[in-house]
């Protein structure tokens, strides 16, 4: 039998304490595509409309997909983009006789009028299918998973690495498990536990540390007969929502009891190892001095300022980093990105070659990162931003940076954008000319993302703490909203006997 299957692809990682709010451009600053536009352009790639497409031609579906759409981590989207995004999804739903629904989304959507953009989706879906027609929903691993999300949808599943390089291959499973579904071989529901952090203290970083050992308990979990599909989401900390933190889903049938044990044993393990960081974050003028000393017969010095990286909602304009690059005399380097759109704008007016004086960064709130810089530079490119990913998460795909120039301030090429990207992807120097492996330092704004593409070129990665807007520092934001008490805010939490809430 073929089935008739609705798929759309939406995507936010929201950042509440960011004052910039995600809009509709900021969709269509990143990826904005509808109906067939989205399949020529993301299917056979790195993504969960590719992992749909898959399973879709194998069994025969018919597959409606309305839109794939998604907007760098920022602000809280405003009511009028997720309406324009929304709407067409439920308005294809309500008018299509469709046996199921398969979703790719974020899990960590905040909106201006409410904390749970997925949960607020499925609720409008809901509404107009009822609750016979199956939703299958994949997640990002840091994901903020909700109580209305595990009721709404049937199906759950996150990526199970970061670097996110299985996000097809998590489509194709959660496609898989719809099918069966439909079938009528299997009825499943979803158990979900949570701990009272604001995230597992690793985000769940998957190249070392016990996430290793969760992934490797979760997959054997999945072989049992009635269990579907295990999820551990590491959460998203800058979501300041009641219901921020890690989770684990267990998508099955059967022994719910057994299903609930095993969730428990993980969320209890996320919690005993809260104090186990793996990352040794330095501040700005250690991470210089190691960069003026450094010896790159290996490879290039790898320097990533989790603080100010884009991919997490940092503005991605602060300062602090290259000044002290700057001041340490580092030579032989590229730094990227800085978002100062006012300033690229203004680079794109002069030639290549020119010598000119800047204003560069730290203007969307110096607190964070740092003031603008004062610099002499020398114009080297300018560029329309456009590029083409070639690494393990986003090889093929097409992204822009809006306006873009390269410029040179002393031993350093600067990439100067205007649209906010974590840097991930070697491309994203190469295609403006930049060339990270002959570097003696490479300084990026990312977290985690960028060791699929930059590890291999690297004789050594040390990571730093600007300050920036996503600090791992949380007490350096005013949190209102999540649950407290909440590890690592409220040290009385320090309980070995603590029970952890369904």
């Amino acid at each position: 039998m073929s089935y008739n299957i609705l798929t759309a692809e939406l995507m936010h990682e929201t950042n509440t304490f960011s004052c910039i709010a995600t809009d509709e451009q900021a969709f269509r600053n990143c990826f904005y595509l509808v109906g067939s536009d989205a399949i020529a352009e993301r299917d056979q790639l790195n993504t969960e409309l590719a992992g749909f497409m898959d399973i879709g031609r194998k069994h025969g579906w018919h597959i409606h997909h309305v839109l794939s759409a998604g907007a760098g981590p920022g602000g809280k989207v405003t009511r009028s983009a997720f309406d324009w995004l929304a709407d067409p999804i439920v308005a294809a739903a309500k008018a299509g006789a469709y046996d199921g629904i398969l979703l790719g989304l974020h899990g960590a959507m905040v909106t201006d009028f409410c904390g749970d953009g997925e949960g607020e989706l499925l609720r409008r879906l809901r509404a107009v299918t009822g609750g016979d027609t199956p939703i299958a929903i994949t997640l990002d691993l840091h994901a903020n998973v909700t109580a209305a999300m595990c009721e709404l949808a049937d199906i759950i599943l996150s990526y199970k690495t970061y670097p996110h390089i299985d996000q097809r291959e998590t489509a194709r499973h959660a496609g898989e498990i719809l099918q069966r579904s439909l079938k009528g071989e299997i009825s499943p529901r979803n158990v979900r536990v949570t701990c009272p952090m604001l995230e597992e203290v690793n985000g769940c970083r998957t190249d070392m540390g016990p996430m290793i050992e969760w992934v490797k308990a979760a997959r054997a979990w999945e072989g049992r007969d009635d269990v579907h599909a295990v999820s551990i989401n590491g959460g998203f900390a800058s979501a300041d929502i009641t219901e921020a933190g890690p989770s684990i889903v267990v998508t099955a049938s059967g022994d719910w009891q057994a299903h609930t044990e095993f969730a428990n044993s993980i969320a209890a393990d996320i919690w005993n190892r809260r104090h186990q960081v793996l990352n040794a974050y330095l501040d700005v003028d250690a991470a210089a001095r190691i960069a003026a000393r450094y010896d790159a017969d290996e490879g290039p010095l790898i320097i990533a300022d989790y603080a100010d990286n884009p991919g997490a909602g940092a503005y991605g304009d602060a300062t602090r980093l290259l000044a002290a690059l700057l001041e340490a005399g580092v030579s032989d380097a590229c730094f990227g990105a800085m978002v100062d759109g006012e300033t690229a704008w203004q680079l794109l007016q002069h030639q290549p070659g020119d010598r000119l004086e800047i204003s560069l960064g730290g203007k969307v709130d110096s607190a964070y990162g740092g003031p603008p810089l004062e610099l002499k530079v020398e114009l080297l490119s300018t560029s329309d931003g456009h590029y083409v990913g070639s690494g393990a998460m986003i090889g093929g795909l097409k992204r822009s940076f809006g306006p873009t120039a390269v410029i040179r301030a002393e031993g350093i090429e600067i990439l100067v954008t205007t649209v906010a990207q974590q840097l991930l992807d070697l491309q994203q120097f190469r295609s403006f000319g930049i060339y990270p492996a002959a570097k003696r330092v490479v300084a990026l704004k990312s977290m985690q993302h960028f060791r699929a593409d930059f590890e291999p070129i690297a004789g050594r990665v040390i990571v730093c703490d600007s300050g920036a807007l996503a600090t791992p520092d949380y007490r350096r934001l005013q949190y209102r909203n999540v649950r407290r008490p909440i590890f690592p805010l409220d040290p009385e939490l320090d309980d070995p006997e603590l029970s952890f809430p369904g």
